[in-house]
């Protein structure tokens, strides 16, 4: 049942102005992105900020009368969910941020659910996107999909520096070695709302590690300034800070930034467009290790932002690999969208001097610290170019592909290039479900099956996780 509380029809809120619509709202179950399924009559409403089986009062954010669907942030809840907590974060919590006059910051919208629960939550999700887009009802284990995420454990990784209480079940925060902000019109630190041009001021970012809320860029003057992102490696070793500067920002301004800065920070700026890095002070790159290996990463290159993840995904693939008889000294193998080469020096290690390892990616300047992070193996051959270009050149019998996609996943024609490729396995690493399930059914359309299946939670009070699989031939 739905009750109204009287409002203006076909509005959308991005910030404090505009018309606002509000409803009393029965939530039903979690969906893919952070939101809950609700509905307004006959609408359906993602709903953010809720657990399923709670009743609340929402703020439509989008609630076009032309639109298949609204979207909605919970500005009370009427009955809450034993599930439910208080948010550690205010600027994150959207009850005390509307009643502020503005959205909350995105970044943190399941902290207002335990640990157990929020695990709980994206296995179904998982099990949902698996079902539904790869005509998945079981797992290799046997187990059943059909009953919402059961057949399912989304394992906790590590822990934290920071702990939140008992309350969760402990744990979740001060996890993360890398963290983007934006900077409002005044030149203060913040981060954009969900779906938002509207930048809210931050003092902290209880996520992040202690080295990155040690820098208190928060206290600095950022005028001129349009992006900040932050890395702050696990082993401790010097964090970087990038800065995008705002088109016609003046080298005396951008000089009074730097030194408002710590100075025993690396500085650099970049343009987002083109990743160009420019030196400005210390390094342009940070040093992380993992795994029994240092790896250089530049500028904004990708790394896993969680400090136990790169170990933790690195044990399952070869796991998986090994224990298939798939990854041994004298393989063939092949590193997929490769990045500065974290899953490339491991296999070297595995296949000796006597096998081989093909590490391909798509960026010249992760490419570039590939090749300085693998110099010493020469059993690692590394190119730079598409990953379906790549395969297609090459003549090789592979033992098996490692597949590390982007969020949006591989797709239809690399995972055709995969399966023409002839490997006997590939371990595929994924950071979204949608686009992880998809090209499941399209490995499973050309013949191959799910054998294996882990999934972690590396992004605790978020509804993101990551999925490690296994895929063969089918027998």
């Amino acid at each position: 049942m739905t009750s109204h509380i009287p409002s203006t029809n076909g509005s959308r809120t991005d910030g404090p102005a505009g018309a606002v619509r509000e409803a009393v709202l029965d939530i039903g179950p979690v969906a893919h992105g952070g939101h809950c399924v609700a509905r307004d009559g006959g609408r359906v409403v993602f709903v953010r900020h809720a657990i399923p089986g709670e009743k609340v009062r929402v703020r439509f954010t989008d609630a076009e009368d032309s639109a298949k669907f609204w979207r909605a942030d919970v500005v009370e809840v009427l009955e809450a969910s034993p599930d439910r907590v208080e948010h550690f974060w205010h600027p994150a919590d959207s009850g005390r941020a509307w009643s502020h006059g503005h959205p909350p910051v995105g970044g943190a919208e399941f902290g207002h659910i335990t640990l157990p629960r929020q695990r709980r939550l994206k296995a179904e999700v998982l099990a949902e996107q698996l079902r539904r887009l790869a005509g998945v009802d079981r797992l290799p284990s046997g187990a059943d999909l059909s009953a919402g995420g059961g057949g399912i454990t989304v394992e906790a990784v590590g822990g934290t520096p920071r702990q939140q209480g008992a309350s969760d079940g402990g744990g979740g925060l001060g996890w993360r070695t890398r963290a983007s902000f934006s900077v409002t019109p005044s030149g203060r630190l913040g981060m954009h709302a969900h779906r938002s041009d509207h930048i809210v001021p931050v003092r902290e970012m209880p996520l992040a590690s202690d080295a990155i809320n040690a820098l208190r860029l928060w206290d600095a003057d950022l005028q001129g300034i349009e992006r900040v992102e932050v890395a702050a490696p696990a082993n401790g070793s010097r964090p970087l800070v990038l800065l995008a500067p705002l088109q016609g920002t003046k080298g005396k301004r951008l000089s009074a930034v730097v030194a408002a800065l710590p100075q025993d920070v690396s500085v650099a700026t970049f343009d987002p467009a083109t990743e160009e890095v420019r030196q400005v002070r210390g390094r342009t790159w940070v040093q992380e290790t993992a795994a029994g290996h240092e790896y250089r990463v530049t500028g904004a290159g990708f790394w896993q932002i969680h400090r136990d993840a790169p170990g933790t995904l690195v044990g399952a693939v070869t796991d998986f690999l090994g224990n298939g008889g798939f990854l041994r000294p004298g393989s063939v193998v092949a590193d997929l969208y490769a990045g500065a080469g974290l899953f490339t020096a491991v296999l070297a290690d595995a296949v000796g001097e006597t096998g081989s390892v093909l590490s391909v990616e798509g960026s010249p300047g992760t490419s570039r610290d590939a090749r300085k992070n693998l110099h010493a193996a020469p059993q690692v051959e590394i190119v730079q170019g598409r990953v379906e270009r790549v395969l297609r050149q090459q003549s090789r019998d592979f033992d098996a592909l490692i597949l590390d996609p982007p969020r949006a996943g591989a797709g239809k024609a690399v995972v055709g290039q995969l399966v023409a490729s002839a490997p006997r396995a590939i371990a595929y690493v994924s950071c979204d479900p949608a686009s992880f399930a998809r090209d499941v059914g399209y490995f499973r359309q050309v013949g191959w099956e799910l054998s294996g299946l882990r999934a972690f939670d590396l992004y605790p009070h978020t509804h993101h996780l990551e999925t490690v699989a296994l895929l063969t031939p089918a027998p």
